[in-house]
């Protein structure tokens, strides 16, 4: 078994993430604010992979044929449960869909099994956060998207980021 959870996700360049985390600074809510660098859209969470699952994992991204697109990140919210203040776009590009779709599926043959969630895509500004009504940003942030990355969460020291990328994959296209 490898160390460290894994995920695929969207990782915003480095504009993008200081608007994101300027807009968390906007909140005056109690919680743990994610360090700028950690700052990410989550697409699959793998959890521990074995070491005999890496390989399939990696085929699976290369074999991804998705294409370059403009995200829109225009509303913050909340969820009560896991006390997460977020923020994400209010409606899902077609081709952000359509590669969470072609991951999981492929996914699915590593031995993965497929989220039953409907897929709700959000960069995570706080964690045990102290809860907010939902909000439109404006303007909103303009994240162009022409990679995705294999991601592991790691131990880190106070301060620091937590999560590593391990590996990058390029969308074809022009984003936006």
């Amino acid at each position: 078994m490898t160390k460290g959870r894994y995920f695929f996700a969207l990782w915003p360049e480095l504009e993008v993430r200081r608007q994101l985390a300027e807009q968390a600074r906007q909140f005056d809510v109690a919680g743990r604010q994610h360090h700028p660098m950690d700052l990410h859209m989550t697409l699959v969470y793998l959890g521990q992979v074995a070491e005999s699952q890496m390989r399939c994992v990696e085929e699976v991204a290369e074999g991804i044929a998705g294409r370059a697109f403009k995200l829109q990140i225009d509303g913050i919210g909340y969820w009560s449960r896991p006390r997460i203040l977020w923020a994400g776009p209010r409606e899902t590009p077609e081709p952000l869909a359509q590669l969470v779709f072609d991951l999981q599926l492929g996914l699915d043959g590593c031995g993965f099994e497929p989220e039953r969630r409907r897929y709700k895509p959000h960069v995570t500004l706080y964690r045990k956060s102290g809860a907010i009504d939902p909000t439109v940003i404006a303007p909103a942030v303009s994240w162009p998207v022409a990679e995705f990355v294999l991601a592991v969460s790691g131990i880190n020291k106070p301060g620091e980021p937590r999560y590593r990328i391990l590996n990058r994959w390029q969308l074809s296209g022009k984003a936006g």
